[in-house]
Formats: structure tokens, sequence, C-alpha cells
């Protein structure tokens, strides 16, 4: 059992093999849990304590005559016939803070630390299959909630034969989809915690087992793909479209609350007579209604009592892209209601939404863009920048790329369905990144071109919050840069909405905006360049 009750997060503590000092999971340090890892428990020369040894001595007398060593010598020492007479002449012992004692500039070769980390890497698991199911007593009554955080990491079963087969499913993905080796050991050591007392029938939930392995700094992702695996993990999380729509209509009236909860799982699941919108629409949507709703909320509780004066009084405070927004979300909440039986008469009938007109298109300026080129330093961000303000890829379509898209040989890479050439430039930056990507992440069984420290250990494509953030902040976002390669296009070939339709694969209103907008820069020119 842990030495610390429910809930209760374990202090600063020193620990119980170096004496160090410091904030950490556990009885021992990061740098002794592995040391023990590699070798055997016995009473140490030095200081009679039962740890586990390195040449007859512990990691604390390693420490001290290490300490010693360079104190009279000013080099690190190795070797086990320089460092005998030093950890046979340590005769106490200074207490440390933890990490400080990491050593940096060692003695070592390359050759050393590779024939180290080799040695200390544990043996393939042996092949094992799902337990032969055995007789049991039946349970009268549903499974009880297991307690996780009461459990010691140094009480799991090893010899459970669940273990055994999560172990070698573990193995398996790992060699599959690259893992490390922190990664196979992070997961090896949460399987032990959570599989320790199971039997067959049970389900492990997901809300039983994120906050223990959280805190022991354990990742939960590559668990819950091995429990998945196996056919024993129930995902009992809370959705956070749950919680966001909770927020969101949180202040409301009761009846009004109730209705416009109907009206987004409306749109978000669909119905016999709707097609399902996209989560983002869906955010869209309640967050541009929620402010008059909440000022309906104070004099009426449900929405058929709202009227058309009401709309009307609420529309002539907004102007612009304000109004055409929150009328076209007002009228999609209306219609909805007129069609389930809620409200008598659709309030926002026959009020014209009308047409917004969208702004003149102006291209970057030079400066600019050369400041976004500045802010690219690494091989993804560098291509990432090239995708947009050369070929004009959305972030999505950056983000969904995947390696067969891009063909280096043949000069062609494929956006969004359709074959375009590679440029010069283009090619270099997806040729360094492809080095960058082969020498990162050898083993990674990702598919998707442009991967992260999160997306190569697993399957998913990277999110389009990492795919912008170099460009963040910038003048030239990727979104600019994207809009302004399509307005170049328009600049230089001349505002053909066809052309432009063709080569970008663009809607016919949009290539025609792209169109007018390349036809009023031109006409400004030609006004200017006139005596």
């Amino acid at each position: 059992m842990s030495r610390y009750p429910q809930g209760y997060r374990k202090p600063t503590d020193s620990c119980d093999g170096c004496l160090a000092w410091g904030d950490f999971s556990g009885r021992l340090c990061p740098a002794c849990y592995m040391f023990g890892r590699s070798h055997e428990s016995a009473p140490c020369a030095g200081c009679r304590r039962v740890l586990a040894l390195k040449w007859d001595h512990c990691r604390l007398c390693w420490c001290q005559a290490r300490t010693n060593a360079k104190a009279a010598t000013g080099m690190p020492t190795v070797s086990r016939e320089v460092m005998t007479p030093w950890l046979q002449s340590v005769r106490h012992h200074q207490l440390f803070f933890m990490g400080v004692h990491y050593r940096r500039g060692s003695a070592l070769t390359a050759l050393h630390h590779t024939r180290a980390r080799e040695a200390s890497c544990k043996p393939t698991p042996p092949s094992a299959w799902r337990p032969r199911p055995r007789w049991q007593q039946l349970t009268l009554f549903e499974q009880t909630p297991r307690d996780f955080a009461r459990l010691d990491p140094a009480d799991a079963d090893l010899a459970n034969p669940w273990l055994a087969w999560a172990k070698h499913l573990a193995h398996q993905l790992a060699e599959a989809r690259g893992w490390g080796r922190n990664i196979r050991f992070a997961v090896n050591r949460a399987l032990a915690l959570v599989l320790t007392g199971y039997a067959d029938g049970d389900v492990i939930r997901h809300s039983e087992i994120f906050a223990p392995l959280r805190a022991l700094d354990l990742g939960v992702g590559h668990v819950v793909t091995v429990l998945q695996e196996m056919g024993i993990f129930l995902d009992d999380s809370e959705p956070s479209f749950e919680r966001w729509l909770a927020d969101r209509l949180d202040g409301l009236a009761s009846g009004i609350r109730a209705e416009a909860e109907r009206w987004t799982r409306t749109l978000r699941d669909g119905s016999p007579r709707s097609l399902p919108r996209r989560e983002g629409t869906v955010w869209t949507y309640l967050n541009r209604v929620r402010p008059v709703l909440l000022d309906w909320s104070e004099h009426y509780d449900h929405l058929r009592e709202v009227t058309r004066d009401d709309v009307l009084a609420h529309v002539k405070t907004l102007h612009g892209r304000h109004r055409h927004d929150q009328l076209v979300a007002l009228r999609s909440l209306f219609a909805w209601a007129k069609r389930s039986g809620l409200v008598f008469r659709n309030p926002t009938s026959r009020i014209k939404v009308g047409r917004y007109e969208s702004g003149l298109l102006q291209p970057l300026a030079a400066e600019q863009v050369d400041r976004a080129v500045a802010a690219a330093t690494t091989p993804a961000t560098r291509l990432i920048l090239a995708l947009a303000a050369v070929h004009a890829a959305r972030v999505a379509q950056i983000a969904t790329l995947k390696l067969d898209d891009a063909d280096p040989g043949n000069r062609r890479l494929v956006i969004a369905g359709r074959v375009r050439p590679l440029d010069d430039l283009t090619l270099t930056l997806l040729r360094d990144w492809l080095d960058y990507r082969r020498q990162r992440w050898p083993n990674t069984a990702n598919l998707h071109l442009l991967i992260n420290q999160q997306t190569a250990t697993g399957i998913s494509r990277a999110s389009n919050h990492w795919i912008s953030a170099a460009m963040r902040g910038q003048d030239a976002t990727l979104e600019r840069l994207r809009v302004d390669r399509q307005l170049e296009e328009a600049l230089v070939q001349g505002p053909d909405p066809l052309h432009l339709a063709e080569v970008f694969g663009l809607h016919e209103t949009t290539a025609m905006r792209y169109a007018d907008s390349a036809r009023a820069l031109l006409e400004q020119a030609a006004e200017k360049s006139q005596p």
C-alpha cells in the first residue's frame, strides 16, 4: 500500500537510495530507480546498506568517490582500476540535491555509451497469449470501482499472466509504432500497476487509472492503447464537447437552456431531416447566439415567448459581419424550433440577412514575408511555410499530407487530391525534412508527412495548432500567406476566375472574389502610373 492517503500528493522528500533531496514520486529518485534496474541488490561494501550495487558499491558511494576523484585529479574517472581505490577510501557522504550528480562531459566514449545502453536493455518479453478462462465465482453485484491511487508500484504482481500477455502486446505495438526506450519502460511500469489483482471479466476504466498514472508521471495514452488491444478497457471519460456545452449553457433560463441544448445536439448529431454539422460549426453557432439568449433569459423562460420585435431590436444593435453571423445562427435556431413544434411562429422569418460584402484583398508587404521566413528555423517549419506560401495549402491540408502524397523523384505533390508540380525551393525543403525525419524518428510507423514528438509514436496526424505555431504572432500567418499566393496568381496571370479555380481548386464565388480584388489592384496601379 502507498505511504500516503488517497488524493495526497507526495511532498518534497529525500531519496531512500542516494539520500538526495528533491521532488519525485515513489521512494527513489529517477537516477536511483534506473540504477536499480541494471544492478542487483546486496549489502554495500562502503556504507553497509542493502541497495543496488555496481562493483560492490551503491550509487551514493559512487557519487562520493567520483566527487573525491574529480576534486583530486580534475578529471572524471570511470574505469574500474582507477575507481577502486577511490571507492574503498569513502568514509563519509556529502549530501546533495537531486540532479546535481548528472555526469556531463564524461570520459566514456560513444562506443562505451552504446555498449552500456545495450547491456541495460531488457530482453524481448516471451511470447504470451490471453490466459485461458478458469472456473470462478460469478459476481453478485456490479464490479466495484478500484482505487489504483492506493497501490504502491513496489507491490505490483509481476507474476500475473495477464501482465505477461500485456507486455507481449506492448512489445509488438512498440516495434510497429516505433516507441522509444523510455516509453516502453513507462508503459510496462504502468501495466504492472493497473493489472495487479486483475481477474478475467474485469473492466479497467479510464476514470480509475488517469489520475494515479499522472501522479506517477506515467503517460496514459500508450497504456490505453495496450488495454484496448487486450479488450479490457472502457473509456468512461467525459467528452470535451459535453464540458464545453455545459459551460456555454450556464446562466440561461431553464426552458431556454433545454431548448438550446437540443438544438446544439441536433446540429452536431443530425436528424432524420438534416445532416450533422462539423463540430467547429456547432461551436460557432452557439457562441453567436449565447449573448442574446442570456439577455432574453432575464425576461423570458422559453423561446416561444420571444417575438419578432425582440429579434429586430437586437439586430439593430449589430453591424457588418456581427449582424450577418448572429442573424444566420438565430434563423437556424428558430427554424429548428418551428419544425420541432417548440414555437408557434418563427420570429426571424422574412428578416433579410443580406449579403456580406468582403473587403478588398491586399497583398503582403515584403517586410512581413521576410519576418515570417526568419521565424521558420526548423526543417518542419520551413516546409510548412513553403506549402502555404508557394502551393497555397491550408493548415488542415498540410497536417493531413501523407508520405505517399510526396514524390520527390517525379517532382510531384498531391494536396487535397490535386497533383501539383514541385518547384526547386519546395523540393529542397522537402528533402531536408525527409532526411531530418529519418534521422530523428527512424522507427516511426506514422505515415503522415509531418510528425512531431507526440505523433511519432502513434498514427494520428499533427494538430492544426502545432502546424501554425511557428507563424503565430506574425503579420504573415499561414492563412495570410495562402491568400497572398492566390492573389499573386491573379495579379500575374490576370484576373481570370476560371484559371484560379483550376489551379487552386477554389469555389466559383471565392475565385471571383480574388479576381475582383486583383482587377481593382491592377486598376489602381494603372491610375497611379498615368501622368
